[in-house]
């Protein structure tokens, strides 16, 4: 368990999730290039629930496309030290914003998301 780590279940947390080939048909792509934003920070994916394979929350893709500002606020929560399954819950709890930061990012106020972000350092 590294230092941002919790026992959150996802399942609960993330309403809806998309498995790789769902979300390559959502943005147009193949499984490779899912594999290669997941890899490239540009989505995130986890294991919502034992015995599920890896999984994408349905959220991060709107409209056909990934939501804009999503991979700048993947990238900043890697770099503090974040994998995966701990950015995904941060973007859907973290209390101190008016909403979760996905509502921020699908309702195009990003920059408040990645401010908070930036500032766990």
């Amino acid at each position: 368990m590294n230092e941002h780590e919790t026992s959150v279940d996802l399942g609960a947390l993330v309403p809806q999730w998309l498995d790789w080939a769902a979300a390559a048909q959502e943005l147009g792509a193949s499984v490779n290039q899912i594999r290669t934003m997941i890899r490239e920070h540009r989505l995130a994916a986890a294991v919502p629930s034992p015995g599920a394979g890896q999984q994408i929350p349905a959220a991060f893709i709107m409209e056909g496309e990934i939501v804009k500002g999503l991979p700048g606020l993947l990238t900043v929560l890697h770099d503090h030290g974040f994998d995966d399954r701990e950015a995904i819950e941060w973007i859907f709890t973290d209390a101190e914003l008016p909403g979760a930061p996905i509502d921020a990012l699908r309702e195009n106020r990003g920059s408040e998301a990645k401010r908070r972000a930036q500032a766990l350092l």
